[in-house]
């Protein structure tokens, strides 16, 4: 019998046929696709002619078709839908994808295939686009350790084994802990909560099989808790419980992983060539050095830090007038911030969630691609892979662009967090394909699904990647979509965010979900009047987690990364109220894989751009001006990683910004 997962896909648009794969399909296909590469490599490396751009470089870039189906299945399940036996197969898997992988890097008759092709570019004739997918794939095996040999070369292949075992690790740690913890509420402990609250309170429970509402440690449930329980002792066993993951004892205790990755990575870079792991992984990306991404973070630390220590005196005061002494702890922050908000900004979670609809965002954020890109969205029935997921065809003047899916609901089969990816990238050879693209969030399930205003945010921001992939116009898979450097990936998503809050569009999609009633322009006002409201607190933390990544990664590999993360807390004057966004034993962004190492400062380096073009919008038509949509597009989203990075920016913006634009944005200018 023919394994589906390697079958020809009849299914509309050749979208993975979900209902015909099982999970025991996964390992036999794996092998069988696995093998397939290899040939394909093995036959690239020993061709008899001579080394071409055709027969080397695209033939590279053909191979592998059976091995991405089954990667780009698995993966989509493994990291929305888990199971046992997928956890199993992802444990499995790790390492033989490492080494299948670094036996390609190290084959040296191909990287001498490619090799002499770099060394005579210039005599090719290729296009600009050619020219740099022949860099790219150089670049890539030179720093893979292609040019090792012997023992240095044996050593690679071992730590990247390694790694990606350890990756693998850290990550179903975490997704264990995240799932096997919640807190049962009884009634009374549910006084004092919205509505909201309440409800995604009861669906959780009843997710988890409990006998009534719970709180679990998936951030769309546990914020609001955080926000707004008067119950200081749930909230402090709710938070150390959040703050605690991956670093409870026993089996998935994330600790001693992430002291073996950091020793690994830094062997690794030093057998490359490079002093740090730091200077080996910024080398390829806009930043250049672990110096100038330490210069964004603290000239962005200090007036976020002087902010936060402002707040924390007024929050301090509210919780002292509440009869509660002591110091304010981070159990705290969230509650007395939202009283706070609410007292200044005459703005309260619970009035202004229900005008946050998910299927009205959802709305939102097509509508305003239709405006800006023209594009269109049309429900599909099709079979995907849980009951929760949806999908659309997406069309421009009546030309299919793309499929696109929303899984959009927070469940224990899920690991945290929210992501985009593709399930196919657009390219145009070996042949033409249009992307399959996947936005996965974690909102609270209700009826109807009712989002916070950071939830509302993050909707756009994933919309924004899934648009870096919508419209990604190349030749190449390699360079397609967000294939682009880490820091500069998150440019299209953040900047997507601004159309949130563009005041016409909350005027039109921001809708009350039992009456029907637009947001009433007061409340409006107040939204967008707060919309910075508490950013030393957020600029603080997530420049933190920032600082410590970057020192884990600058320098020797600290034999304690707990104690590292401390003393470089304490260096910065971290202050006591604010917890890392992600400290390390669940720091999933750093561990789960090297995607993020040394580059979660990319977020704000992107910020720093993403304010700037915004406000390019700003300066021309508006928000929907079409001249700077058709740049936006031309420049940067159609374009993939097809030119270096800067290259695209400028080619958009006609100059680089400073960080000036960002502290205006988060309302840090005078603090």
């Amino acid at each position: 019998m023919t394994n589906p997962i390697l079958s020809d896909w009849t299914t509309p648009f050749e979208i993975a046929p979900f209902a015909e794969i099982s999970d025991d399909g996964f390992a036999p296909a794996l092998e069988a696709a696995l093998q397939a590469h290899a040939d394909e490599i093995n036959a690239i490396a020993t061709n008899t002619r001579r080394a071409s751009f055709a027969n080397t470089i695209e033939a590279l870039e053909a191979a592998g078709e059976a091995l991405n189906k089954v990667l780009s299945v698995f993966f989509t399940v493994a990291g929305a839908d888990s199971n046992p036996e997928r956890e199993a197969l992802q444990r499995e898997f790790s390492p033989k994808l490492a080494a299948h992988f670094a036996a390609i890097s190290s084959n040296k008759a191909l990287f001498q295939r490619v090799d002499d092709l770099w060394a005579k570019r210039d005599t090719l004739k290729l296009t600009e686009e050619q020219d740099r997918v022949l860099m790219l794939t150089h670049r890539g095996f030179v720093r893979s350790g292609a040019a090792l040999h012997g023992a240095k070369d044996a050593r690679m292949q071992e730590i990247k084994a390694r790694l990606a075992s350890l990756g693998t690790a850290f990550t179903q740690n975490l997704l264990a802990d995240e799932r096997g913890w919640f807190m049962e509420l009884t009634d009374d402990d549910l006084a004092g909560l919205p509505g909201f609250v309440v409800d995604a309170a009861h669906a959780a429970g009843r997710e988890k099989g409990a006998k009534g509402p719970v709180v679990t440690l998936s951030r769309s449930l546990i914020v609001p808790f955080l926000q707004f329980s008067p119950r200081r002792d749930l909230r402090e066993k709710a938070y150390r419980a959040w703050a605690s993951r991956g670093a409870n004892g026993g089996e998935t205790d994330n600790r001693a992983i992430a002291a073996e990755i950091l020793q690994l990575r830094e062997e690794r870079a030093k057998l490359l060539g490079y002093d740090s792991f730091a200077a080996f992984k910024l080398e390829t990306e806009m930043a250049r050095t672990p110096e100038r991404v330490r210069d964004l973070l603290m000239q962005v630390w200090a007036p976020a830090k002087a902010r936060a220590e402002a707040d924390a005196e007024i929050l301090t005061r509210m919780m002292q007038e509440d009869g509660v002494n002591g110091p304010l702890e981070p159990w705290d922050w969230r509650y007395y911030a939202a009283k706070r908000r609410k007292a200044e900004h005459d703005l309260d979670e619970a009035e202004l969630k229900p005008y946050l609809q998910l299927e009205r965002m959802i709305e939102a954020a097509f509508t305003c691609a239709n405006r800006l890109f023209g594009l269109e969205f049309a429900p599909l029935d099709v079979p995907l892979y849980h009951p929760d997921c949806r999908a659309w065809e997406v069309t421009r003047r009546g030309k299919h662009v793309a499929v696109f899916i929303g899984d959009y609901f927070a469940r224990g089969s899920k690991r945290s967090g929210a992501w985009c990816s593709a399930m196919r990238a657009q390219a145009r050879f070996p042949k033409v394909q249009t992307p399959i693209v996947i936005n996965v969030c974690n909102f609270a399930k209700g009826d109807p699904a009712l989002l916070s205003y950071d939830d509302a945010r993050t909707l756009f921001h994933e919309f924004g990647h899934a648009l870096h992939q919508m419209l990604s116009d190349v030749t190449y898979d390699s360079i397609s979509g967000t294939s682009v450097a880490r820091d500069f990936v998150e440019l299209p998503s953040q900047l997507y965010e601004h159309w949130l809050e563009v005041p016409e569009v909350l005027a039109e999609f921001a809708t009350h979900a039992e009456t029907g009633a637009p947001m009433p322009p007061q409340l409006l006002d107040k939204v967008l009047g707060a919309a910075n409201f508490d950013q030393g607190f957020q600029t603080v933390e997530y420049v933190a987690s920032a600082l410590v990544d970057l020192a884990f990664h600058d320098g020797p590999a600290p034999a304690d990364p707990m104690a590292k993360q401390a003393e470089v807390l304490a260096e910065i004057g971290m202050p006591h109220a604010i917890g890392m966004r992600h400290a390390t034993p669940h720091f999933a962004h750093v561990f789960a894989g090297d995607g993020y190492s040394s580059g979660y400062y990319s977020y704000m380096w992107s910020e720093v751009m993403d304010a700037d073009a915004f406000a390019a919008f700003e300066e021309a038509g508006g928000a929907f001006d079409p001249e700077r949509a058709q740049a936006l597009e031309d420049n940067i989203l159609s374009k993939g990683g097809s030119k270096e990075a800067e290259d695209l920016y400028l080619a958009f913006r006609g100059r680089l910004p400073g960080v000036e634009a960002l502290l205006k944005g988060r309302g840090l200018v005078d603090a």
